[in-house]
């Protein structure tokens, strides 16, 4: 008998087939005439029993084999991983990987969707949505290439953001992503911006002793019926998410962040300001913008007026609440190059699908290029770039 043990795989064993459990919230599963094939015993938790003693190459190939049926436990959508192998460049998507907007803050991104339904969600996350696919990426390979960017801008103070689109904690490896960025001799801070649903105090002190890590909690109601509409989720407990941003704030740095939604949250924003003053936190009103793929339960303000009314309740709650770039200690850096620019046709070849139905996702001269109202999944393309900025490449198919 020889036993397979594995870090990031966990084995169920179910009525005809294994359930491989992959980074905790993701699955597939293989069919037990595969596995008797390799001589297959039993599994449990994150080993696996073959009599055969050659077993390991063939299940490697096997699991291989069995990746592109990765679906999530969050969302129920199929999902793709990323990893080093993989010829996948993390540059060039806005859903994964890096995004560099030329400043000392690098945005990372290792996972998509969501255990919310957040009705004024900008990328339209959640268990209710349009999208189609996910993806989780290998917490190595972002680290690699953050180091790499890093030595590019050759600048200290450097903020990695984890920003997902989505919950950064369904990413399982997420503790030793923000211990190994924040590892980083350049980086000053490491942000993450969460719901807070799936926040413990437990994580939060395993955070607190990495040091350099900031919580930006997505916090947009105090009282539990609006706070349960404005998540779109019925299970979402706000008083739960209080406590923890209670906790949160005696161990490290954390912002409160609400979108102030018109004809939603306006009363509550007062509410949550003297809350933040209250624990000791800081806190940074966002506005409520409308987006063509997002969620748009309401008309955004124009910034004239919601400056207008920030401005109003900075003077009756004595709190500063105007942040800009310069409140985080964000600079300018050196440009990334852009291997191509708006209007250029490029020769790309198609990788994996996009998020979309009607999206693939192609790769070029070191970047990622999403290709909207693309019919073709595989081989060659030329696509017209209608979106270069930030090496954030978006196409058509020409």
């Amino acid at each position: 008998m020889i036993k397979l043990t594995f870090e990031d795989l966990e084995f169920e064993e179910k009525d005809g087939f294994v359930r491989v459990n992959f980074l905790r919230n993701f699955f597939f599963d293989v069919e037990r005439s595969a596995l008797n094939k390799l001589g297959y015993n039993k599994a449990h938790k994150n080993e696996v029993e073959f009599k055969d003693k050659d077993a390991r190459k063939k299940f490697d190939r096997l699991l291989d084999a069995y990746m592109p049926k990765l679906r999530s436990k969050i969302t129920h959508k199929p999902a793709f991983y990323i990893h080093s192998y993989s010829g996948i460049p993390l540059i060039g998507s806005n859903s994964f990987g890096l995004v560099d907007r030329n400043t000392t803050l690098i945005e990372v991104k290792p996972v998509t969707g969501c255990n919310l339904n957040c009705i004024y969600c900008s990328v339209d996350e959640g268990l209710s949505t349009k999208k189609v696919w996910d993806y989780v990426v290998e917490e190595e390979y972002v680290v690699d290439e953050f180091k790499k960017l890093v030595a590019f801008k050759s600048v200290s103070g450097i903020e990695a953001h984890i920003g997902v689109n989505g919950e950064p904690l369904i990413y399982s490896p997420l503790l030793k992503l923000i211990k190994d960025l924040a590892a980083i001799p350049e980086v000053a801070v490491v942000s993450m911006d969460t719901n807070g649903v799936l926040l413990t105090k437990d994580l939060v002190d395993e955070l607190a002793k990495i040091g350099k890590v900031r919580i930006n909690l997505s916090l947009n109601a105090l009282e539990p019926k609006l706070a349960k509409r404005i998540s779109g989720c019925g299970k979402y407990d706000v008083e739960q998410v209080i406590k923890v941003a209670e906790y949160a704030s005696k161990k490290m740095d954390l912002l409160i962040a609400p979108v102030l939604i018109p004809d939603y949250n306006e009363k509550e924003i007062g509410k949550l300001v003297e809350f933040a003053k209250k624990i000791g936190a800081k806190i940074g009103i966002q506005n409520f913008l409308n987006y063509h793929y997002g969620r748009n339960p309401a008309k955004a303000y124009e910034f004239g007026k919601f400056y207008e009314l920030i401005r109003g309740l900075e003077s009756r709650h004595n709190a500063k609440l105007v942040l800009g770039p310069a409140d985080f200690g964000i600079r300018k850096t050196k440009k990334l190059p852009k291997p191509f620019v708006k209007g250029d046709i490029v020769k790309a070849v198609l990788a994996f699908p996009g998020r979309l139905p009607d999206e693939e996702v192609a790769i070029a001269k070191g970047r990622t290029i999403l290709v909207r109202n693309c019919k073709k999944a595989k081989g060659e393309i030329r696509i017209k770039i209608t979106r270069s900025k930030h090496n954030i490449f978006v196409g058509i198919p020409v």
